[in-house]
């Protein structure tokens, strides 16, 4: 994801992320190095080495940092960035249990009732196209049982609640 424009607020002290999806924050106590009163942002810019993927910010003291979209996603808890971060840990599960396995990959995929090539892109981290059902068949094919957990998250913080929608009263205006 591209990151479109990034500002420092420091009466909130945080960053202000803009991307095609919405604006996010990241708190400066979440970068290295902060931002103090005694040692403020100079410079904050979307980096073009990072791809736009990322902000720089410099410091007055001439320190620098740099932030990845990724992190401020995490943090925020985007729930499609949450989504691909578990399906990315159950891949790398299952490639873990493959390779442990010693069955060939020809072995499994001609269990699983597909190609080596279509294995190989199954077992690839940074394949977001792949369903999680593929995934708990090929733990299966490989002798694994997959138990989902579905749990009510145990943090506090407000900004992490389901927020329900707020209607507004429609007032007549006079003609």
């Amino acid at each position: 994801m591209k990151i479109t424009g990034v500002t420092a607020n420091n009466r909130k002290r945080v960053f202000e992320v803009e991307t095609r999806r919405g604006t996010y924050v990241m708190p400066y106590a979440k970068v290295d190095p902060a931002p103090s009163p005694r040692d403020r942002i100079a410079e904050v810019y979307v980096d073009p080495e990072l791809g736009r993927e990322g902000f720089t910010y410099i410091l007055q003291s001439g320190e620098e940092g740099s932030v990845h979209v990724d992190s401020v996603l995490e943090y925020n808890e985007d729930p499609s960035y949450m989504a691909n971060l578990a399906l990315y840990e159950l891949t790398v599960e299952a490639r873990r249990r493959f390779d442990q396995s010693g069955l060939s990959a020809r072995e499994v995929a001609r269990r699983l009732g597909t190609s080596p090539a279509q294995l190989y892109r199954l077992l690839d981290p940074t394949n977001y196209s792949k369903s999680v059902k593929q995934l708990i068949l090929l733990l299966y094919v490989l002798g694994f049982q997959v138990e989902l957990t579905v749990r009510k998250r145990s943090d506090t913080n407000p900004r992490h609640r389901a927020r329900t929608p707020t209607r507004r009263r429609r007032t007549a205006v006079p003609a």
